[in-house]
C-alpha cells in the first residue's frame, strides 16, 4: 500500500473550481473531480493540467478533464473537455490547496503506531511520528525527527538532527547530520506580492545504498517524485530541488545544485559548487567539471566544463586562445 502523507480534499465540485479561478469551461459535463493531477495520471475522474512548454498526447488526455491554456485547447481533439485558464501556472497554484491539504496532528494520532524492526537503534531524543514504518539494525540518533507514514528501509542510518517527511528510504541509506528530506519545493506562481504556493503531493524516494552528506537538502515533488537512484552519493551541502530525478552510481561534490525537473542518468560524475538548471536532461557518463553552470542538456559519454558548461575539449581550446 503506498502511505499517504496528505488529505485529499476530493472529489471537488465544478463551482468551487470556478469560485477559485477564472476558467472558461468547455464540453465538460462532469460535476466534480476526484483529485488535481499531471497527465500521467489522467483519468476521467481527474482534472488533468498541462503546462504550454510540455508535449500534448492527445490521446492520453482523451477521457480526461484537461485544464490548459487557449492554445494548447486548440490541439485537443474535438469534444475534448477542458477548463480554459490565462495563466495554468497560477490556476495550478490555486488549485492545489483546493484539492489537498496536510495530514492535521489529530488525524496523526490516530494513525497506527510506529512498526519498528529487530536490532534498530532509535535515540530517545529523536522524534518518531505515528505511521512509521522501520526495518531492522536501522539507527536514527539524537536530534532526528522521522515524520508520519516514512519508510526507512534496513540497515539504513540517520546522523544527528535530520529531518524526514514525505519519503521513503531503501536499505543501507546513510544520510549525515542537519539534512533535510521532504520538504516543500520551491513551485509556486509569481503574482504580485501575493505568490500562490503549490501544494506537493509528490515524495522523496531514495533507493538503496545511497549516501546523503551533512547539511544536504533533498525537496519533494510536486505533482511527481523527487528520485535518487541506487549507489549515488551526495557529498555536504547539496541541494536537490522537487521532480528531479536522478540515477545509478552518481556523484556530486559538495555544494552541488540541481534546480527541479532535471533528469540526470547513470554514472554521473559533478565537481564542487557545481549549479545545474531545472527542466534539461543529463545523460549516461557524464562529467562535469566543479564550479560549472549547465544550462541546457547534455549528451551521454561527454565531460563538460565552464560556464555555461560546454565540451572539455571546445572549453580548452577557448582558454588558450584567450590566455595563452
Amino acid at each position: 500500500m503506498k502511505p499517504s502523507f496528505f488529505k485529499n480534499l476530493g472529489p471537488i465540485n465544478i463551482e468551487n473550481i470556478q469560485s477559485k479561478i477564472n476558467c472558461i469551461p468547455k464540453d465538460v459535463h462532469r460535476n466534480d473531480f476526484d483529485s488535481l493531477v499531471r497527465i500521467e495520471l489522467s483519468n476521467q475522474d481527474n482534472l488533468t493540467f498541462v503546462y504550454d512548454n510540455e508535449d500534448l498526447n492527445v490521446n492520453v488526455l482523451e477521457k480526461s478533464t484537461v485544464l490548459c491554456s487557449k492554445s494548447k485547447a486548440n490541439k485537443l481533439k474535438k469534444n475534448q473537455p477542458a477548463l480554459i485558464v490565462d495563466n495554468v501556472q497560477q490556476a495550478v497554484s490555486v488549485l492545489s490547496n483546493v484539492f489537498y491539504r496536510d495530514i492535521n496532528l489529530n488525524e496523526i494520532k490516530k494513525l497506527p503506531k510506529p512498526v519498528i524492526g529487530k536490532g534498530s537503534l532509535i535515540s530517545k531524543n529523536a522524534i518518531v511520528e505515528n505511521g512509521v514504518v522501520i526495518g531492522n539494525n536501522v539507527i536514527v540518533n539524537d536530534g532526528c525527527f522521522i515524520g508520519h507514514n516514512c519508510v526507512i528501509g534496513n540497515n539504513s542510518k540517520i546522523d544527528n538532527n535530520t529531518i524526514i517527511t514525505n519519503s521513503i528510504i531503501g536499505e543501507n541509506v546513510c544520510i549525515g547530520r542537519n539534512a533535510s528530506i521532504g520538504q516543500y519545493g520551491f513551485g509556486f506562481a509569481i503574482n504580485n506580492f501575493s505568490n500562490e504556493r503549490i501544494y506537493h503531493i509528490g515524495r522523496v524516494i531514495l533507493q538503496s545504498n545511497v549516501n546523503i552528506g551533512s547539511n544536504c537538502t533533498i525537496d519533494r515533488g510536486s505533482f511527481s517524485d523527487t528520485i535518487i537512484g541506487e549507489n549515488t552519493y551526495f557529498d555536504n551541502l547539496c541541494h536537490v530541488a522537487h521532480n528531479v530525478q536522478i540515477g545509478v552510481n552518481c556523484a556530486f561534490a559538495a555544494m552541488t545544485g540541481i534546480a527541479g525537473s532535471t533528469v540526470i542518468g547513470d554514472n554521473v560524475m559533478a565537481g564542487g559548487q557545481t549549479g545545474i538548471i531545472g527542466h534539461i536532461e543529463i545523460e549516461n557518463n557524464v562529467n562535469i567539471a566543479a564550479k560549472s553552470g549547465v544550462f541546457s542538456s547534455v549528451g551521454k559519454n561527454q565531460t563538460v566544463m565552464g560556464i555555461p558548461a560546454i565540451n572539455k575539449f571546445k572549453y580548452l581550446k577557448n582558454y588558450k586562445k584567450t590566455y595563452e
